[in-house]
């Protein structure tokens, strides 16, 4: 019943909002594919709207009323409107011929936010999300003032590692990062519905990971976690551009396949002068839950090999245990939940290690 009340409530609010006019004039913002996604919690109504690469001159005059608009259907007692756009390029005056290569783009300091570090992997599958969120928790343990932003938009996985499921707020124009755990936590997941796929091209999701950074209050802050998507590709290059990053993590398996694509993210790093503050290996050893005895599944000691090869320091491993993986599933992180256990102690060393870099 509950199912079919959201249902209900999204079409609702679909609607209505064919009544609101694209910029063009041409047709509706539904029918121009604008509202890229409805999400309903309860009486609260998020409403992405996707401009792709054209944004109109009056967006936040449409955002207004798409939020009033949506407000008029039964049921629905407040709205939220997020809008994803990369801005217009400037018109072409120059005169034709091979132009002179552009420097990159200069990265902005985030108001507020002191540091900030991308943990990242070459592929997916290795635990990255589960560190970030426990590395994030035990630099809280630091004293430290910690955010964690969800830079993966086609897998966000923080809503459930953190356990949260609230929809954020937008005070000012600004949306207000959810709290949990005492971190301030930013995802795209808190926009869309769990089942609903994300299909936007590379400017869109460069747009998207551009407002997690820009558009969210995050400080203050002394460390903002960038929990990022596996491999090279749009989010990784928008984010060296747009955030001047304290440095990064890199996160791998012992496994030699997970290994390889390690070292490639790591060699891009480095390609942008983006210094690496180590490598963790995850998943390091098996124990046991009932005899101890440890058993190295996917191999051990290959992250602490590679970080030698590549002249950069090995934070540490990550043993392979049960209670990790469970209370990630069930978004309590086993740093705050089994505080004396293996694993937690291994990502307070960790965290440890990097707080005391960032204080140097």
């Amino acid at each position: 019943m509950v199912v079919e009340h959201k249902d209900r409530l999204k079409k609702a609010v679909e609607a209505v909002l064919v009544d609101v006019p694209s910029p063009d004039g041409r047709s509706d913002i539904v029918t121009a594919g604008i509202v890229s996604a409805i999400v309903v919690d309860g009486d609260k109504a998020g409403i992405i709207l996707d401009f792709g690469n054209t944004p109109p001159a009056e967006i936040e005059a449409l955002r207004i009323r798409v939020e009033a608009v949506a407000c008029t259907v039964d049921g629905i007692n407040t709205a939220n409107a997020i809008v994803t756009a990369t801005r217009k390029a400037a018109p072409d005056t120059k005169p034709s011929g091979p132009s002179p290569a552009k420097a990159p783009p200069t990265p902005v300091e985030i108001p507020g936010v002191k540091h900030i570090i991308a943990v990242a992997s070459g592929k997916g599958g290795v635990g990255k999300s589960t560190t970030s969120v426990n590395l994030a928790l035990a630099l809280k343990e630091q004293s430290l003032k910690v955010g964690i932003m969800d830079a993966d938009i086609f897998g966000p996985s923080l809503p459930m590692l953190m356990g949260v499921d609230d929809r954020p707020e937008i005070k000012n124009k600004v949306i207000q990062p959810i709290m949990a755990y005492g971190v301030k936590v930013m995802s795209i997941g808190f926009l869309v519905d769990v089942d609903q796929p994300v299909v936007w091209r590379g400017p869109r999701v460069m747009g998207a990971t551009q407002q997690l950074l820009r558009d969210v209050a995050w400080g203050p802050l002394d460390v903002l976690i960038v929990d990022m998507p596996p491999g090279t590709g749009d989010v990784q290059l928008t984010m060296v551009q747009q955030a001047p990053l304290t440095g990064a993590v890199i996160v791998s398996t012992p496994q030699d396949l997970a290994l390889i694509d390690a070292r490639k993210g790591l060699a891009m790093f480095r390609q942008v002068k983006v210094p690496i503050l180590g490598i963790i290996e995850n998943m390091s050893t098996f124990l046991c839950p009932h005899c101890g005895e440890a058993s190295d599944i996917f191999g051990h000691g290959g992250a602490e090999e590679t970080a030698k090869e590549l002249g950069c320091a090995f934070l540490g491993g990550i043993p392979l245990e049960m209670s990790v993986r469970k209370h990630a599933d069930d978004g309590t992180p086993v740093v705050l939940h089994e505080p004396e256990g293996k694993p937690a102690l291994a990502y307070r060393a960790i965290a440890k290690q990097i707080a005391e870099g960032l204080s140097a």
